[in-house]
């Protein structure tokens, strides 16, 4: 670009002189001009960083910056020649100030279509939906962008819609599809964090009907402090999708048994374990004992914990607060090991432990159901036996809707565990038993979504269970959020659900997902579609909607997301001679009386499949009588 403006400001001059001048001038004399002329243009082209405004960022203040910059070579150039000879005119300097003025400006439009023409399919037609503040910072962002091309606005606000907005005609709703179909749009985004949750579902749900991406800017709470940028942008997620307003968290829960005490989180690496572990750094307890089975799970939640509490270190010191260093210990165990258990308990003088530790996955513990009654089951009570004896005030359990009315071991095995605290709890007073109980959480690991997303970007098809399957979905910071508060809300025994909102079909969300990507479903209406569906059929030990209560004995706490359910129970002597036949039938590997026992055990245990125990057939596919 720099030496097309020298050639610029040369033909400029070549030009404006033939056009005011009569006189005939020589070469020597009209190249000294040059040399002086290209001498001026060039300090004062670069200091004003004239080579990067290409035709692709040019906008309107690309296009001032570029009279300044010529406007002030024409009066240096013209006092130069005003001092120096006397054959100056003013029709000189104000010809040479057009001439390369406009030789300028239009030499960068028409670079557009000269050097860009070729990029045209790379380059992504978007409209902003928001004509706000957000959306202004949005457009400065994208302007110095070559990867997208800003169409107009979308504002819902009337008075708003036909003006001008930062350069684009902000439009309403009802103009949208022909702006897409008119101008090949590709990409919406939408530029509302300051919108509540059930705004921006309302706007996804009508943005799902047209071919194009959307992507969206977080909420006001999860953007950075500053300017936006393109970073920002993210693909519409579940989250998105569940419009659910969060409610604002008690500050005296949150920190009743964590703050200045100590704390063990069991299963610490796994999805709500990890989860548990950030949001306790926060509430400052004296300490925090990550206890983990899996070695690199313990130590990616161990470094990202040491990271957190760096963090809150350095902000207390820029505020000039005092912060007392948190003390993070991780523990390599299984509760299985109940010597390791009460080593670590009595060690560090526990107070509060949540048991996150468990095998959670339906079909994975379908085919192992003796490790699976044996950790979440025994481990449970393991951990469990050993707080009592170690003078443990308070032990929270983390359960799943799965264990209602459960159709699988996994399920079973979780409602046996909330069977065992409750006896206990009713056994001894020294240690407070508290379970909480909620559905699918976004983002775990072996959840639906992050499958829907691999098979949407590996081109299809994406694979649904059931037609018919539902399922309740919450977000894992906000599921951890409630969990330590109705933990902190518990008198012993109880069981606490979480309100998990509307369930949502599992084939509604894999279709909504293909169509927010900008792509169709394939199906019988749509055969020329971009991905199909297919439906594989239950696995061993699913069903196809999941419960969150047993009864209807179920009554509010202080939080509407919260509920207290009041269920059948069993006393301890009615408990203890099953998990006695239970560890038996562990240890014999016998399937047969494993799952005799839990059907007793769980009345409303309703094995949905045969027995699928891996080791339960022989080399041959056949079963071991």
């Amino acid at each position: 670009m720099p030496l097309f403006d020298t050639l610029a400001v040369v033909f400029s001059l070549f030009l404006s002189m033939l056009l005011v001048l009569e006189n005939y001038y020589d070469f020597e004399y009209f190249l000294l001009l040059v040399l002086i002329s290209v001498a001026i243009s060039q300090l004062i082209f670069i200091s004003f960083k004239l080579h990067v405004v290409v035709a692709k960022y040019t906008c309107l203040n690309s296009l001032l910056l570029i009279l300044k910059a010529t406007f002030l070579y024409a009066f240096f150039f013209g006092f130069l020649l005003l001092v120096s000879t006397d054959d100056f005119t003013f029709k000189v300097a104000l010809a040479n100030w057009i001439v390369v003025t406009f030789v300028m400006v239009n030499s960068r439009i028409f670079a557009k279509y000269l050097f860009f023409i070729k990029d045209d399919k790379k380059v992504k037609n978007v409209i902003i939906y928001g004509a706000g503040n957000a959306g202004m910072q949005l457009i400065s962002a994208l302007k110095h962008s070559s990867k997208y091309n800003l169409i107009c606005f979308i504002d819902d606000f009337a008075k708003l819609q036909g003006n001008i907005v930062g350069g684009l005609q902000v439009h309403s709703l009802d103009d949208l599809g022909s702006i897409i179909k008119k101008s090949e749009v590709c990409e919406i985004l939408i530029a509302m964090p300051s919108a509540s949750r059930t705004k921006r579902l309302d706007i996804i749900n009508t943005l799902e009907s047209y071919p194009v991406l959307v992507r969206m800017l977080p909420g006001v709470a999860e953007l950075a402090e500053g300017k936006i940028s393109i970073g920002d942008l993210r693909e519409v997620s579940i989250k998105d999708l569940l419009g659910r307003e969060s409610v604002e968290a008690n500050k005296d829960l949150l920190g009743k048994n964590i703050t200045n005490k100590v704390v063990v989180v069991t299963g610490a690496g796994g999805s709500i374990g990890s989860e548990l572990c950030r949001q306790i750094v926060f509430l400052k307890p004296k300490a925090l004992i990550l206890y983990e089975m899996s070695e690199y799970n313990l130590y990616e939640i161990n470094a990202e914990c040491l990271i957190l509490n760096s963090k809150l270190e350095e902000k207390a010191k820029q505020l000039n607060i005092h912060y007392s260093k948190l003390n993070i210990i991780p523990i390599l165990g299984s509760v299985n090991n109940r010597t390791r258990l009460t080593n670590v308990f009595e060690r560090f003088d526990v107070d509060t432990i949540y048991h996150a530790a468990a095998y959670k996955h339906v079909p994975m513990v379908e085919f192992n159901n003796t490790e699976g009654v044996d950790n979440n089951i025994f481990g449970t009570l393991n951990c469990a036996q050993v707080a009592i004896d170690t003078g443990v005030e308070t032990f929270v359990l983390i359960s799943t809707d799965k264990a209602v009315r459960p159709t699988n071991t996994m399920g079973a095995t979780k409602r046996s565990a909330e069977l065992v605290l409750q006896a206990l709890a009713a056994k001894q007073s020294t240690t407070k038993f508290t379970m909480v109980r909620f559905g699918n959480v976004l983002g775990s690991s072996g959840s639906v979504i992050p499958l829907f997303k691999q098979q949407i970007k590996a081109g299809g098809p994406v694979t649904v269970t059931d037609v018919n399957m539902i399922r309740y979905f919450m977000t894992i910071p906000e599921s951890v959020e409630l969990v330590i508060q109705a933990g902190a809300m518990g008198l012993g025994g109880d069981v606490f659900v979480l309100d998990m909102g509307k369930p949502v079909k599992i084939d509604d969300l894999a279709k909504k997902m293909i169509r927010l990507s900008g792509l169709e479903v394939k199906d019988d209406t749509h055969p020329e579609g971009d991905i199909e569906v297919t439906y594989t059929g239950l696995r061993p030990g699913e069903k196809l909607y999941e419960e969150l209560l047993i009864g209807d004995n179920v009554s509010g706490t202080d939080n509407p997301l919260i509920m207290r359910a009041e269920e059948e129970l069993l006393t301890w002597d009615e408990l203890e001679p099953i998990l006695n036949n239970l560890q038996t039938a562990i240890q014999d590997c016998d399937q047969h009386k494993l799952r005799e026992l839990l059907i007793e055990l769980v009345p409303g245990f309703k094995p949905q499949c045969e027995i699928s125990d891996i080791l339960y057939f022989n080399n041959f596919g056949k079963k071991i009588k």
